[in-house]
């Protein structure tokens, strides 16, 4: 089975400015990690430490139990959020060559060429040059350049920027097909909705710290305890006796009570005792509620 890769303690900085300070996450094998973060925050920096582009100060970068070697490095699929690939250099030419560049013979280059060129949906540009697609269409080709050698771990930097929801829909497959292989995956992205819908664990990252780290589940047990109470109306003064239970928002038959750490048993029993109640449900948060929360 393919190892996890483990960023551990990864400390950089640029001068005065610390651009990760104890960095640590983990990306299982077979699994998918979102990476969010503002713009500065320490993505990129990250990503380009574990490829070895950068310098750390501090930290290390392990593939299962061991310190990522030059030759586990060309292992690695790559996707960076600016243009990698030649302008100017016709598609199926290029993805090609690139497989080349990793050892990989010209009858196999070919057949990964237009494997990946037909999963992407780009077969029929194969003849076409780089700066001929649109933006959506150069970032297909360019998670095919980063798949051409069949890597072991899978590095994407903002690879959803300027999809449409088609092409979105086509790489999330793609991607998690790569993690049902046993690929540790790892990308960032600014839309936190794909984030929490692709992801198996999420980390948040602030000004170069890791504030949240693991499953959807895991961060929204740090969260605040929100339910929906479905009711025409409740007899006034009936949360007197629940202390740390407050009512955030009230519509025509519903509201929001955040429950802090009251038993929810409690709340729903003060409920019914002051009127009619058709439902009493936990309200999930969203990854961006987490988000805001993690980062405020």
């Amino acid at each position: 089975m393919t190892p996890s890769l483990h960023v551990r303690n990864l400390r950089k900085s640029f001068g005065a400015l610390k651009a990760l300070d104890d960095v640590s996450f983990t990306v299982d094998a077979g699994s998918i990690f979102g990476f969010a973060g503002s713009n500065g925050a320490g993505k990129t920096t990250t990503m380009r430490s574990i490829l070895g582009v950068l310098s750390l100060d501090s930290g290390e970068v392990l593939f299962g139990d061991s310190p990522i070697t030059r030759d586990v490095r060309r292992s690695i699929g790559y996707m960076p959020e600016e243009r990698g690939l030649y302008p100017k250099m016709k598609i199926g030419e290029q993805l090609t060559y690139l497989a080349r560049l990793h050892g990989i013979g010209r009858s196999e280059a070919t057949s990964l060429m237009q494997t990946w060129t037909e999963r992407l949906g780009i077969d029929e540009r194969r003849g076409d040059i780089v700066d001929s697609l649109s933006l959506g269409n150069q970032q297909r080709v360019q998670l095919a350049a980063a798949l051409m050698h069949n890597p072991a771990i899978l590095v994407l930097d903002e690879p959803f920027s300027g999809l449409d929801p088609l092409a979105v829909d086509v790489m999330s497959t793609v991607l998690r097909e790569i993690a049902d292989r046993g690929v540790p995956v790892l990308f960032s992205s600014h839309q936190l909705q794909l984030v929490e819908d692709l992801s198996d664990h999420i980390g948040i990252i602030k000004a170069g710290h890791m504030v949240a780290n693991g499953t959807v589940e895991q961060l929204r047990g740090a969260s605040p305890k929100r339910y929906r109470i479905t009711t025409p109306g409740l007899a006034e003064g009936w949360l007197d006796a629940l202390d740390g239970v407050v009512i955030e928002s009230v519509d025509a038959g519903s509201i929001v009570v955040n429950i802090g750490n009251t038993d929810p048993a409690r709340v729903l029993s003060a409920a019914v005792a002051a009127g009619s109640v058709s439902e009493f449900s936990p309200i999930r948060a969203r990854l961006t509620e987490l988000y805001k929360e993690a980062i405020a």
